[in-house]
């Protein structure tokens, strides 16, 4: 089935950048919702699969995750979100989120309307139309639910997550309604030009020509997945997304249940932890611990 959507190559660096630039980063909780904690931490044996699925798993004992989005304020490009986490109609029936497919997973979904995206924008006074760029880490259902609350913005996507997701469906975490729209949806060419290596990530790419907003290719969780360093006023974060669902996926070098390859995610995670050893004063987001994110602050400049 062709796709509404036609992306367009992405022309680096978008306007807006400006020397030494630095930018506000405020993490928006969209929902939360649990899974058997095998989803996170792999376990070998011919019942992974049963328990993946929560078969001889206490309710007790899943694990309750974040379902986050960013919003990124640049003095000279204004805003941008990374991830659009759930559509307002998740609050009203849960199955719009994660499809059937992954509903056998993942469970307890639980949001309110005033947790999606635009709704937490008008909150703080900000005009969902304002945000001018949306930086997506991947395309599974639980992150890229939101886009169509967005239709004015800019999508930056890798060009091997798109492929992977107009390709891929349910079984692959990919709902294609969430994402095939009208909209103007630019692709990273990871494997071009214009790619470069940041610290310890050997190919990313520069979003503003300024250093405030890096893309990094971290695939593994997905075929093009990405993660973000941000430079803050006195300090970068990291959002890693799925690259590393909790901070002990990064410190015990943890494997997922599912991964679409994981020699891949392997080699990413390693990337990962070797700029957390090597920038000791980073603020490190992970895409899925909610330990983690109740320590949060409102927002970090």
């Amino acid at each position: 089935m062709a796709l509404a959507a036609e992306p367009r190559p992405a022309s680096l660096p978008l306007p807006g950048g400006e020397a030494d630039a630095t930018v506000r980063l405020t993490p928006l909780l969209c929902a939360t919702m649990s899974a058997p904690p095998i989803i996170g931490r792999r376990e070998e044996g011919r019942l992974a699969s049963l328990k993946a699925l929560g078969f001889g798993v206490s309710r007790a004992d899943y694990v309750k995750a974040p379902v986050p989005a960013f919003l990124v304020e640049h003095p000279g490009a204004g805003r941008l979100l990374v991830d659009t986490g759930f559509h307002p109609a998740v609050a009203v029936d849960p199955k719009q989120g994660m499809g059937r497919l992954g509903g056998l997973f993942f469970k307890d979904l639980q949001m309110d309307a005033s947790q999606a995206v635009a709704a937490q924008l008008r909150e703080r006074d900000i005009d969902p139309a304002s945000v001018r760029t949306v930086v997506m880490t991947h395309l599974h259902a639980d992150h890229a639910s939101g886009i169509a609350e967005f239709p004015a913005a800019t999508f930056i996507v890798s060009q091997a997550e798109w492929d992977a997701a107009s390709e891929g469906g349910e079984r692959e975490g990919y709902l294609r309604r969430q994402f095939d729209h009208a909209f103007d949806y630019r692709l990273l060419d990871f494997e071009g030009s214009g790619t470069d290596s940041f610290a310890t990530f050997g190919r990313s790419h520069d979003l503003f020509g300024d250093g405030s907003v890096r893309i990094c290719f971290t695939p593994g969780h997905t075929a093009g997945h990405c993660s973000v360093v941000l430079r803050l006023g006195e300090r970068e974060a990291l959002l890693t997304g799925d690259a590393a669902f909790t901070m002990d996926t990064i410190r015990e070098s943890w494997m997922p249940f599912l991964m679409d390859d994981e020699h891949r995610y392997r080699r990413s995670l390693r990337e990962i932890q070797l700029y957390v050893e090597q920038t000791p004063g980073a603020l490190i987001i992970p895409g899925d611990d909610m330990q983690l994110w109740e320590t949060l602050q409102n927002s970090y400049a």
